[in-house]
């Protein structure tokens, strides 16, 4: 008897690191439910991205919830607050980019999802490596919402064990650009910038922009998105 695939549920931004995530976890053979969140950041546009991945990856079902962190502000992608541009990615501390508790929040819902679809495995694109310094993109917070996944809920209290997976997180941006080549990944129908200009087109100095295209560089490949001059 033929097994039926498996199913899984991948955070989907719209950017370059979920966008292979996505496809990474295709090729493993899950049948994907993608979640994308609205959380009135200042690149709402990645949503049209996203939109435009789910499609070219036979998603299931595409999920959008709506979630207005700019209620707490805090990051200058939910606030008022300039975005740092040509900034020196080895400075220290933690950026003002960074939306407070955005991983955990995502991950809380990408956890509901795969409660209610029957899915127990939850894909994120987080990394270690190519990233601006963001607390909840090391291995050691995915490994504790792993603990927490298994604990609070009633499939993890019933013996269903739910894996949290970042594929993503030892690899620089050169290899995960390489890797999602690889899987056929159509990197123009990703969108990775802080702050657009109106016609959609990325800046090419946010920590986002800056981080992408050194990645395509030692890649050996051209970025297929528009930048502004």
């Amino acid at each position: 008897m033929e097994q039926q695939p498996q199913s899984a549920v991948v955070l989907l931004s719209g950017g370059l690191d979920s966008a292979t995530t996505a496809a990474i976890a295709k090729d493993m053979g899950f049948d994907l439910y993608a979640l994308s969140v609205d959380y009135n950041q200042r690149h709402r546009i990645e949503l049209e991205a996203a939109k435009r991945v789910g499609e070219s990856l036979g998603v299931i079902e595409h999920k959008f919830v709506k979630l207005d962190l700019s209620t707490f502000g805090g990051s200058s992608l939910t606030a008022d607050i300039e975005v740092p541009k040509d900034r020196d990615q080895q400075d220290e501390g933690i950026p003002i980019t960074y939306v407070p508790a955005r991983n955990t929040i995502m991950l809380s819902l990408a956890l509901a999802l795969a409660e209610t679809s029957g899915s127990y495995d939850i894909f994120i694109g987080a990394n270690a490596v190519d990233y601006s310094g963001y607390p909840d993109c090391r291995p050691e917070f995915i490994s504790e919402f792993e603990k927490l996944a298994n604990l609070a809920t009633k499939a993890g209290v019933e013996g269903r064990h739910f894996g949290i997976h970042a594929p993503l997180m030892e690899l620089t941006k050169a290899e995960i650009i390489q890797m999602g080549i690889s899987l056929g990944v159509d990197y123009s129908l990703t969108h990775s910038c802080y702050d657009p200009t109106p016609e959609g087109l990325c800046c090419g100095h946010c920590d986002s922009c800056i981080l992408r295209l050194k990645g395509f560089a030692d890649a050996g490949l051209k970025d297929p998105v528009g930048y502004a001059k």
